[in-house]
């Protein structure tokens, strides 16, 4: 890692992945009975000084056998969303993000408040070996819809990375994910003041595994994921728009980009139900 992204082990935040107590149906409703005792995280920081987040960020995870389960309450006294259309730039609205590395890859999901999804696959270019596990019709980096995020040496957001170039898979699409988004409010309604909204994600462990070389999921007691939750806000400042969107975490990276697996937070999965023995 360069200096500007460095962060250390020791900012890095530690979540704990309950077992869920029983099915779980995918609404973005998480006042629900299956997210009640669900310990929530830590509230969101700025990505880049860790100072707390302008508006209240939190997540949960939990988990049964055959899913990942991921939520969101996000503070928010304007919703606003304008993106309709599956796998659009979520980034252009306001929006949470959700990562989860491989090895020498990883996977990017965003949601906005329409609950419109965008997903990609990521990975390093020096992965991508013929006859390795990324040689696969499906990750042909000559396709249409491929992108090449930069290296450490190019300019722009995305060129921080000092391992160098990754490549994005955008028609990638997880087998199986659920998604479901509630607003507290009335979005794009400039005469309301919204609480917020919230998110709810379930992600295939079929799916996720193959973001590894060799290993078992659901994940046994003590393992670990690392995973990224992260939130892109468009701010103003008398009514202009500042000139880059604050990015929050749930700890900080040094950079406003989520695109640095180094800064991932850790979620630790154990056997036990929440607020209760296993």
């Amino acid at each position: 890692m360069s200096e500007q992204n460095a962060v250390n082990e020791d900012q890095l935040t530690h979540i704990t992945a309950h077992r869920a107590r029983g099915p779980i149906t995918v609404n973005g409703d998480l006042d629900k009975p299956a997210w009640r005792d669900v310990p929530r995280s830590p509230r969101f920081v700025d990505m880049v000084s860790g100072e707390p987040a302008l508006y209240e960020t939190r997540v949960a995870c939990q988990w049964d056998d055959s899913h990942l389960h991921v939520a969101y309450w996000a503070e928010e006294p304007y919703v606003t969303a304008t993106l309709t259309e599956r796998d659009s730039f979520i980034w252009n609205d306001n929006d949470l993000e959700f990562f989860v590395a491989g090895d020498d890859c990883y996977y990017e999901l965003e949601i906005n408040a329409f609950g419109t999804v965008y997903e990609a696959f990521f990975v390093w270019q020096d992965a991508m070996q013929k006859g390795g596990r990324f040689d696969r019709p499906e990750l042909d980096p000559r396709g249409p819809n491929v992108d090449l995020l930069g290296g450490f040496q190019d300019a722009g957001r995305w060129g921080r990375h000092p391992r160098g170039r990754r490549f994005a898979f955008l028609d990638f699409d997880l087998p199986g994910l659920q998604t479901a988004v509630r607003v507290d409010g009335k979005i794009n309604d400039p005469g309301a003041v919204d609480r917020g909204w919230t998110a709810e994600m379930a992600l295939p462990w079929s799916g996720l595994a193959g973001l590894f070389e060799d290993r078992s999921f659901p994940p046994r007691e003590g393992e670990a994921l690392r995973c990224d939750f992260s939130r892109f806000e468009a701010l103003r400042v008398h009514g202009k728009p500042l000139p880059e969107n604050p990015g929050w975490s749930l700890n900080p990276h040094g950079v406003y980009d989520s695109h640095i697996p180094e800064c991932f937070s850790v979620v630790r999965f154990t056997e036990k139900t929440a607020g209760g023995a296993s």
